[in-house]
């Protein structure tokens, strides 16, 4: 059975926030030995790629819609997987073994994933719409529902 872990009151407060700045201190320590010709190339590409993962996750914590949240979470995603590639070039250039690295991304993407799909699962309830119809030109009311861990159902005019 699952522990039920409290509420995170800051974006320092989430696993996956914790674990994925830990994988970009190694990131860091890792391209610290790389050739000098490499600092302004793959070396600061790893870095930036790796930063994205955590600062996506502390921006997306703030935002109020889960739609926008979500989109940060993605950002996070996309920036892990190209860090992913950065640490298979950087072994292919033979700048050092990316094991541990590799493995510590991969514990932030399984991470991600489920705090991804833990705020959209989230969506429930239902919102009421106003807006105008283009053909007709009137105002018009749509209820939209979001059944939890079903996702968008659809829309539907009231009246």
């Amino acid at each position: 059975m699952a522990t039920e872990r409290p509420a995170a009151r800051t974006f320092r407060d989430l696993l996956v926030w914790q674990k994925s700045h830990q994988f970009v201190l190694g990131v860091y320590a890792f391209t610290a030995s790389f050739p000098r010709s490499e600092t302004y190339g793959l070396s600061l590409q790893m870095r930036k790629a790796a930063v994205s993962i955590p600062a996506n996750i502390a921006e997306g914590f703030r935002r109020r819609g889960k739609a926008d949240k979500v989109r940060f979470l993605n950002t996070s995603e996309a920036s892990l997987e190209e860090s992913r590639y950065y640490l298979i070039l950087s072994e292919d250039l033979k700048y050092g073994k990316t094991d541990k690295l590799l493995d510590s991304l991969e514990e932030v993407s399984r991470l991600l994933n489920a705090y991804s799909k833990a705020i959209l699962d989230s969506y429930s309830g239902s919102w009421l719409l106003t807006s105008r119809i283009p053909a007709r030109g009137r105002m018009s009311r749509v209820k939209i529902t979001f059944p939890a861990a079903r996702g968008f159902q659809g829309a539907k005019p009231l009246g």
